[in-house]
């Protein structure tokens, strides 16, 4: 059945199930603490960020060409920082600052 074949109803309770998943309490804390994580990794590889912005402005159009090596090296320190991995360790050891970012919970 095609997405013109379904009834008004239905596609409502497709709409619903699917918002369900995005809109969990758990995912808005998660949400919240990876911001937070995000924003950690970034401050780390603040060096790495500036020097890559800095070749950027003084190569303008070449930037692709000249500043490979500070693009290579930001993408380094943001993998290493940035990860799923790391992300799964800070969760954990702040499980319970997640919890008081769900709305609800005490």
């Amino acid at each position: 059945m095609s997405q013109e074949e379904l009834s008004p109803e239905q596609k409502q309770r497709k709409k619903e199930g699917s918002r369900d998943d995005r809109l969990s309490f758990r995912k808005f804390g998660e949400h919240q603490l990876r911001r937070e994580f995000k924003d950690m990794a970034i401050d780390k590889c603040r060096d790495h960020i500036q020097a890559f912005g800095k070749c950027a402005e003084e190569q303008g159009l070449l930037v692709v060409f000249k500043c490979r090596q500070f693009n290579k090296d930001l993408n380094a320190c943001m993998q290493i920082h940035n990860s799923h991995e790391a992300f799964d360790e800070y969760k954990k050891a702040n499980e319970e600052a997640l919890l008081k970012k769900i709305p609800g919970k005490k």
